[in-house]
C-alpha cells in the first residue's frame, strides 16, 4: 500500500517540533511549578510518541499480503490511529484534569512567570508552523469545497488530519495555558492555573473523542466516496451486454487500497468468451480511472439468483 510522502512529511515534522516543544515545555514547569505549564509539557510528549505511532502504523500497513492476510495489513494503520486517540483520551486528558484538581484543591503561586510566557510564546510559533503544514498538505489532499467534518468524514488517510487536530488542540491548549497564567497572576488568584489545565483536559478529551469515532469507521470498514461509487455503477452498466447490475460493494482497506466487488446480469445469449471480455475491460477501466482500487472482483449473475442469495443471506442487493 502506497502512502503519499506529504503524510510521511507532515508527521516527521510535527514529531520534531513537539519533541523541540516537550522538552520546553517541562523546564519551565519545573522552574516555575506551574499546572497548566506541566499538562501543556505532557501534552506536547505524548503528541510526540502519538506521531511515533503514526510512522508504526504507516510501516506495519505496507507489509505484504500473507496466507493469514490475504489483502495485506493495511487495515493496521487504522488500528494505530485508534490507538493514538485514546492515548490523548486517557493519558493525555487525564494527567491534565489531575493536576488541574490537585492545583485547585492546593493552589500554589508560579514562580518566574516571564519564563512561562517565553516558552509559550515559542511553542504558539512552531505548532502554528507545524499546524499550517498540516493544513496545507489536508488541503492538498483533496479537502476541496467541503466543509472541515465532512473532509475528515471522507478522508481515509487518517495520518495528516489526525495531524492536523492534534496541533488544532495544542493550539487550543496553549492560548488556555497563556490566558490561565496571565489571569493567575493579574488576579493573584493561582486556583486559575489549575482551572486552565481542567480546560486543557476537555480540548484533549473532545479531540480524542472525535478521532476516536472517525478511525473506528474506517477500521470496521468504509467504503468508496458516493461519487465514485455512482461513476462505478455508471461504467458497470455502460459494458456491453449487461442487462441488470446486481449490487456493488467496496471497501477501503488502506488511503490507497480499495477492493471492489461486482455482480452484474449479463445477457443470455452471451458466450462465455465474450463474457470474459467484457469482465477484462471493465476491470481495466476501473483501476485506469482510480489508481486506489487495487483489486477488482466481477461476477456474473442472474438477478433472480442474486435476489435469493441476498435473501438467505439476510441482506439486500446495493446496485
Amino acid at each position: 500500500m502506497a502512502h503519499t510522502a506529504s503524510s510521511r512529511t507532515v508527521i516527521f515534522a510535527a514529531l520534531g517540533g513537539n519533541l523541540l516543544v516537550a522538552a520546553t515545555k517541562f523546564g519551565a514547569a519545573f522552574l516555575t511549578g506551574s499546572s497548566s505549564m506541566l499538562s501543556e509539557a505532557i501534552h506536547s510528549l505524548i503528541d510526540t510518541g502519538n506521531q511515533g505511532l503514526l510512522l508504526v502504523g504507516i510501516r506495519r500497513a505496507q507489509r505484504p499480503a500473507t496466507v493469514q492476510h490475504p489483502f495485506g495489513h493495511g487495515l493496521e494503520l487504522y488500528f494505530w490511529t485508534f490507538v493514538v486517540a485514546l492515548l490523548i483520551f486517557g493519558v493525555g486528558a487525564g494527567v491534565s484534569f489531575f493536576e488541574g484538581v490537585t492545583h485547585i484543591l492546593h493552589p500554589q503561586p508560579a514562580t518566574h512567570v516571564v519564563v512561562n510566557y517565553v516558552v509559550l510564546g515559542v511553542s504558539i510559533l512552531f505548532e502554528g508552523s507545524v499546524w499550517l503544514f498540516a493544513l496545507r498538505a489536508f488541503r492538498k489532499e483533496g479537502k476541496g469545497r467541503r466543509g472541515w467534518v465532512e473532509a475528515v468524514q471522507v478522508s481515509k488517510d487518517p495520518t495528516v488530519f489526525t495531524v492536523l487536530f492534534e496541533d488544532t488542540a495544542a493550539l487550543c491548549g496553549l492560548a488556555v495555558a497563556f490566558l490561565g497564567n496571565i489571569l493567575a497572576e493579574w488576579l493573584d488568584m493561582p486556583v486559575l492555573d489549575g482551572v486552565a489545565s481542567i480546560v486543557i483536559g476537555c480540548i484533549l478529551a473532545l479531540t480524542a473523542a472525535f478521532l476516536a469515532l472517525e478511525s473506528q469507521s474506517l477500521l470496521t470498514g468504509e467504503g468508496v466516496a458516493p461519487e465514485v461509487l455512482a461513476a462505478l455503477r455508471r461504467m458497470a452498466l455502460a459494458a456491453q451486454g449487461v442487462e441488470r447490475l446486481n449490487e456493488i460493494r467496496s471497501l477501503h482497506f488502506g488511503p490507497h487500497d480499495v477492493l471492489v466487488a461486482i455482480s452484474v446480469d449479463f445477457r443470455n445469449d452471451m458466450s462465455a468468451g465474450q463474457v470474459e471480455t467484457v469482465v477484462s475491460a471493465l476491470e481495466r477501466q476501473i483501476k485506469q480511472q482510480y489508481p486506489d482500487v487495487t483489486r477488482v472482483f466481477i461476477e456474473a449473475q442472474d438477478f433472480r439468483t442474486q435476489i435469493a442469495g441476498a435473501e438467505v443471506a439476510g441482506g439486500a442487493p446495493t446496485a
